[in-house]
């Protein structure tokens, strides 16, 4: 070889290895081996309103603010053949073969590859032909683009000469559904190495541009770029020496981005250069926007600045404990999930979605108190403004359309004072509660109401829909969306919608105490909630466990009487997270749940599973047995399970459950799993189906956010209330020693948990800069200093 290799020396321990990769050692990369994964390994990378997915493969599509009615790049839903993306082809002019730098979509063999998923980036560095590609792929923070940095080096003796042509089909807003049609009326332009395509129906401009190296030419159609005898394996346009640049608009058949450049390559030679791809406004400011990206420092520039912005705002929480894969997913992973791919780019490869829903980024949102409360403040504000005055909300909306269905489900309308709650125990932050937001249906200046008063109407709305038992309908569905008809005509009823209910009554009854406010409702909800309760204990007892719901027509769902579906997982979790199970039948319920529900690969729904379809339930009851919420595990409840146990002190259980839907664990069985280890998977196939263990529906999943907030509340027990921060963990059994980093209200504490016997429960001391700590909350200094926190156990 004539030169050094461009692939750094590999001094990773490689940790958690399978035969398709393994993580960096500080676990912020996730290095795929093999572009043989068993399912597309995808990144999602949306720091703001512009983002990207891209695959082990360079597969993947790119979208402005709505990863579906706004998308910029052709995609289509394939995980099985997985070819639609945006490429990049390289070709040697001395020999004539031909090799894409993401292996995709020309299949090369190649002599080395490697992608690597980063925090806000992926790098794909590949050997071919004598030539050593790197390609990184990130979005600026700031910036409605991405850059595709390209560098390549000579490892021969030969001089070398590399054609790379770049490859986009445009999508620009919705969709193809009727592609011959919807295509007509994409209009494109080449300007300044720059191609722009535009519609008039649509208000933007996309780009797309060379940097960094002089241009070759460019194509505009596809039928220009493949040919009729071509194939995206081998692009007839990769023959011709010269592009032909003059632009026939009768003859565009499909409106492509494609620019063409050259690299001369001496022995040993590295060279660089960049695509980017983007939009703006107006073509001028799409100009503006490519030249801050002149030179190839530019770019090193810019994708230094953007590792930096992912790791500042995910770094106010660190952990170090004795088990890596806690610490890799609790560091980094579950936050850059919860926050790239469900509050910002709200999408995934199982789910190309793009809309808010009211339940959804609000849970989600969580994820942000530790981090960056303003930022879960925010959420609340906007899912606020979708609020009706009767208390109902949209069930999810658009963002640019704002189109969106009014909520039949009797849930959703609660999260709003839920995250409220736990907003203010983190913050101390009361006065959000007099910011002014106007209702959906806002017509005057009276129909603007503070956050306050939204919350109390959904709270009094959710209370104005019971049963003559006193127990909360159902609607079309409480949390499981998939109870769509169990309540449709609103006489069925929910029990786990009971339990969360008491528990935001009694929550809020606090905090109007705390406030030394509207004591006549802080006494109506103190009694709504012990009247609730006692409805709770009375009629959804079934002797061992908790039934479910009832149908419209008093019929119990999840009911020991019941063939299928007799015991459900959320009705008897959330019992224990809100104190409503009496003590004299808590053990009898943990039995139920551990003898039906607890299983391999984590706590399923329920069990069994159904085998026929009800209608009297829902669509839950179409899923083939054991498939999602039909019987399988369900990840987000399932972190409520995990919660559960620490509750209950039960540390050995709860790291049990915990591994068992650790993406990392599961992984290490990656032929079985199939999905990526470095995110939590939505589901997983229950003990009904032929395919028991099959993980699917990553990335868009609210259980990142959850999981991390029980990692950290649950089993670290680093808990905040409205007193301050305070400390109750739940450590699993072996571990005598754990950090943790914790940013609270303007002070910084480094915490050490010490227990040298790796089994105690209880706290013997807790010092704060070697001061005995006399109460329960740690000191809020609010000096933005680091103050040490030392733990006995």
């Amino acid at each position: 070889m004539a030169g050094q290799s461009m692939i750094r020396e590999n001094m990773d321990k490689k940790p958690f290895k399978t035969k398709y990769g393994y993580f960096s050692n500080d676990g912020k990369e996730y290095i795929i081996t093999t572009p043989l994964t068993p399912q597309p390994w995808v990144n999602v990378i949306c720091p703001g309103e512009y983002g990207f997915i891209v695959s082990q493969c360079g597969t993947g599509y790119s979208w402005h603010k709505h990863a579906t009615i706004n998308r910029l790049t052709r995609w289509e839903q394939d995980l099985t053949i997985d070819e639609c993306g945006k490429f990049l082809y390289m070709k040697d002019l001395d020999n004539g073969i031909v090799w894409s730098p993401t292996w995709k979509p020309v299949r090369a063999s190649c002599e080395y590859y490697e992608c690597r998923h980063g925090i806000g980036y992926t790098v794909f560095l590949m050997q071919c032909n004598g030539i050593e590609s790197e390609v990184t792929m990130f979005v600026p923070p700031d910036k409605t683009l991405e850059i595709w940095s390209v560098k390549l080096k000579n490892l021969t003796y030969k001089d070398k000469s590399i054609l790379i042509q770049s490859y986009i089909e445009w999508s620009l807003g919705m969709p193809y559904i009727h592609k011959e049609f919807d295509k007509l009326f994409i209009q494109t332009e080449y300007r300044a190495k720059t191609i722009f395509a535009t519609r008039k129906d649509w208000p933007y401009c996309a780009f797309h541009s060379l940097t960094c190296s002089p241009p070759e030419g460019f194509i505009l159609d596809k039928n220009n770029f493949f040919g009729r005898e071509g194939s995206p394996k081998s692009p007839k346009s990769l023959e011709l020496k010269k592009l032909d640049v003059r632009i026939d608009p009768s003859r565009l058949v499909t409106p492509i981005a494609c620019n063409r450049t050259k690299a001369e390559l001496k022995p040993g030679q590295e060279i660089g250069f960049g695509f980017i791809t983007g939009i703006s406004d107006k073509k001028k400011n799409a100009l503006a926007l490519n030249g801050k990206y002149k030179t190839v420092k530019d770019i090193e520039e810019s994708l230094s600045r953007t590792k930096k912005f992912w790791v500042d705002r995910l770094s106010d929480f660190i952990v170090e404990t004795p088990n890596d894969k806690f610490n890799f997913l609790t560091n980094w992973w579950l936050k850059y999930q919860a926050i790239s791919g469900r509050i910002k780019g709200r999408t995934g490869y199982y789910q190309p979605g793009g809309a808010f829903g009211f339940r959804d980024q609000l849970q989600d949102s969580q994820v942000y108190l530790p981090l960056q409360p303003e930022k879960t403040k925010k959420q609340i504000l906007l899912h606020a403004g979708h609020q009706y005055k009767s208390g109902i909300v949209k069930h999810w909306w658009h963002p640019i359309t704002e189109d969106g269905p009014e909520s039949k489900f009797s849930d959703d309308l609660l999260w709003l004072p839920f995250v409220t709650l736990n907003y203010i125990k983190e913050t101390e932050d009361y006065l959000i509660l007099d910011e002014k937001i106007p209702y959906l249906d806002f017509k005057q200046t009276s129909d603007i109401s503070t956050l306050y008063e939204h919350c109390v109407r959904a709270i009094d709305k959710a209370l104005s829909r019971f049963s003559k038992r006193g127990l909360p309908l159902i609607g079309e569905g409480d949390w499981n969306d998939g109870l769509s008809n169990a309540g449709k005509n609103w006489k069925g009823e929910s029990i786990w919608l009971a339990h969360f209910l008491y528990g935001i009554l009694n929550d809020w009854t606090e905090l109007l105490s705390r406030m030394k406010i509207d004591k006549k409702r802080m006494k109506t909800y103190s009694e709504k909630a012990q009247k609730l309760k006692s409805a709770v204990n009375k009629y959804a007892w079934d002797g061992n466990w908790y039934i479910r719901a009832t149908k419209d027509s008093g019929e119990a769902i999840g009911s020991n009487k019941c063939t299928e579906g007799k015991i459900y997982l959320n009705a008897q979790v959330w019992a224990v997270i809100n104190r409503l199970v009496p003590k004299d039948r808590i053990e009898r319920m943990l039995n139920s749940v551990e003898k039906y529900l607890y299983k391999n690969y984590g706590p399923i729904v329920f069990y069994p599973a159904y085998s026929k379809y009800d209608s009297k339930i829902g669509y839950i009851t179409k899923y083939p047995a054991g498939v999602r919420e039909n019987g399988g595990v369900y990840t987000h409840a399932a972190t409520w399970a995990v919660w559960m146990e620490c509750l209950l002190k039960r540390s050995k259980r709860a790291w049990k459950l915990y591994n068992k839907i650790s993406p990392i664990v599961r992984a290490m069985e990656p032929d079985l799993y199939l999905c990526e280890p470095y995110v939590t998977a939505g589901n997983t196939d229950g003990p009904d189906s032929p395919h028991y263990g099959k993980g699917g529906w990553t990335w868009y999943t609210g259980s990142a956010a959850w999981l991390f907030k029980i990692s950290a509340e649950g089993i670290l027990g680093i808990k905040s209330g409205y007193d301050g921060l305070y400390i109750d963990p739940c450590l699993p059994p072996g571990w005598k020693r754990c950090g943790i980093y914790r940013v609270f209200r303007g002070t910084k504490y480094k915490i050490e948990i010490s227990r040298p016997d790796g089994q105690s429960k209880k706290i013997k001391k807790i010092t704060v800069d070697g001061k005995v700590l006399k109460t329960k909350f740690l000191p809020q200094f609010k000096d933005g200093k680091v103050h040490n926190v030392k733990v006995s156990m």
